[in-house]
């Protein structure tokens, strides 16, 4: 008895289905996605920001006779660095290492010890010593160093630092410290704390974790306090025009007053020092670009 076979026919799978043409309003969604007014208001902050910059270095290289006499926004006829030699001239290498030593002496210190009582603020606990400190710590944010410039002078009297570079980097170290601690205890709070409690397994004291763990993980941070916190004091001015009368102990920002005569102000030589000194801060933030960044928006996509 013959049985008869049935031969399995192929399945074809269901043809897709035609793209649809994009609509009227998908092409208006997709032109919305795009902020032509933010990016419109971003050149013209741009053009801003841009046009000062632009004036100062043109106009450092103008000579003071030709200052005024010139179109202030078109290059000289003639390029000179008699400003610069003149800047070169009247000591500002001295005033210059007197600036570094004062931001180094004051952020190295600053932000070290910052960074441990961040620390020490994180992982201490439920202890009323470090939640009063870090209370204070909150307070000193709130306190402008106009307002007490007054009680700093005498306290540098008293101490016998006037008119001396330390006398200026203890207040420095002072008013660096607050928003460093708060900056920096933020950041540690985001670190795992299973990272911690495996270096503890391992018998790691706490001081081996702080510098071992949590100094690496925190360097965007650091960068950003150091950065942050070296612009304010390479730029101070009150500080040294208070604390100073030397001038062999002039900052560049109190050393500006050099080129301010009686009756006149030589400002190719202002604009041309103002160069001289943006040069080490542009240099600074361009070798800490990617961590001051990575500081900044750390928290941004948590």
């Amino acid at each position: 008895m013959a049985t008869a076979t049935r031969t399995p026919t192929p399945q074809t799978s269901p043809a897709p289905p035609p793209e649809a043409a994009p609509s009227r309003s998908g092409r208006v969604q997709r032109l919305l996605r795009y902020n032509w007014l933010g990016g419109l208001a971003g050149w013209v902050w741009v053009v801003v920001v841009m046009v000062p910059i632009y004036w100062i270095v043109v106009s450092s290289f103008k000579t003071q006779s030709n200052f005024f006499a010139s179109n202030p926004m078109l290059p000289p006829a003639e390029p000179s660095l008699d400003s610069y030699r003149l800047v070169i001239e009247s000591d500002f290498v001295r005033y210059f290492a007197n600036s570094v030593v004062v931001t180094v002496g004051a952020i190295v210190p600053a932000v070290l010890m910052a960074f441990m009582a961040a620390y020490a603020i994180v992982r201490g606990g439920d202890s009323i010593f470090l939640r009063l400190s870090n209370s204070v710590f909150l307070m000193g944010l709130a306190i402008p160093l106009q307002a007490v410039i007054i009680p700093v002078y005498l306290i540098i009297i008293r101490l016998r630092m006037y008119d001396t570079l330390g006398g200026m980097i203890l207040p420095s170290i002072a008013f660096a410290i607050p928003l460093s601690v708060l900056v920096l205890s933020n950041f540690i709070r985001d670190v795992p704390r299973e990272l911690f409690e495996s270096m503890r397994l391992d018998g790691a004291s706490e001081w081996t974790t702080m510098w071992r763990l949590a100094f690496p993980l925190t360097r965007p941070a650091l960068v950003t306090v150091t950065i942050y916190n070296a612009l304010l004091t390479w730029n101070n001015f009150l500080l040294p025009l208070i604390l100073t009368q030397n001038p062999e102990k002039r900052t560049l920002p109190l050393a500006l007053w050099s080129f301010q005569g009686q009756y006149g102000v030589n400002v190719p030589a202002v604009l041309a020092s103002v160069v001289l000194t943006t040069l080490p801060i542009l240099v600074f933030y361009a070798l800490g670009r990617r961590q001051l960044l990575a500081g900044l928006t750390a928290g941004f996509g948590k």
